[in-house]
């Protein structure tokens, strides 16, 4: 099952395993803090755009009966999530797709899910120097094969209005992000900061949008990750080993 430099990764919830490489990127915690912020359903459909090797329609495995979807670009990356969904024996649940989220809507259909969940890239093609980096890395990095404009469209194109798309990003683009929601329709409701430390800026936002909403927001209580230190925080440590409250 395993290709070269390949290894099994614990998530640490209900003894899910995702197969995971040093020569691609690898998930990392806001994909992790995005699964456990968003809306899923109790049934019906759920799309993860930019799935990587299919981290967050694992752990939405685990809050859901319903069908969930992943699509991402890079078949390298895809393979992994292909034998991840299979070493946990959870085919009947997820499928996968090789496509490009702007045109991912010619195979999936307009306004056919409850919810979508996305981890973008959060960089700008031209942000730092990236060609002389690993590709699957650069890729996943910046926005070499998608823009945030493409991002937001493809998501509103898939959800059904009154639907949920819930997007984790970097707050230095966060007027940005909510300019480019509102041009498609998706009304931000939900926003929550994360912050490595009390004290310190917070380094991620995630977003929930709610597709021809009516404009009202919330801005919830910021996030915490560690205590003074490299200990995670109690709310920290429950979503880490799945003993945290679900929205």
């Amino acid at each position: 099952m395993l290709l070269p430099n390949e290894r099994i990764d614990d998530l640490l919830v209900d003894d899910l395993k995702i197969v995971q490489s040093k020569e691609v990127f690898s998930f990392s915690l806001d994909a992790v803090l995005l699964a456990h912020f968003c809306f899923v359903p109790k049934r019906g459909k759920v799309v993860d755009l930019c799935t990587g090797n299919g981290v967050i329609p694992l752990l939405l495995s685990t809050r859901t009966a319903g069908m969930i979807t992943g699509v991402e670009i890079q078949p390298r990356l895809l393979d992994m999530a292909v034998r991840s969904v299979q070493m946990n024996k959870l085919t009947g649940q997820i499928q996968l797709l090789c496509a490009d989220l702007r045109t991912v809507h010619c195979q999936l259909g307009f306004g056919e899910f409850d919810a979508v969940t996305v981890n973008p890239p959060y960089l700008s093609a031209k942000q730092t120097v990236w060609k002389n980096t690993n590709e699957h890395i650069a890729r996943a990095r910046h926005e070499i094969d998608c823009t945030l404009d493409d991002v937001t469209a493809a998501c509103s194109r898939l959800v059904k209005s009154g639907g949920k798309v819930t997007l984790v990003h970097r707050p230095g683009r966060l007027v940005e992000i909510i300019q480019s929601m509102k041009r498609v329709h998706l009304e931000p409701k939900r926003i929550r900061f994360v912050h490595p430390r009390a004290k310190e800026e917070a380094n991620m936002v995630l977003i929930e949008a709610v597709k021809d909403g009516g404009s009202h927001v919330r801005l919830l209580p910021p996030m915490i990750v560690f205590e003074e230190g490299q200990q995670y925080t109690a709310e920290m440590r429950g979503i880490l080993y799945g003993r945290a409250a679900r929205n």
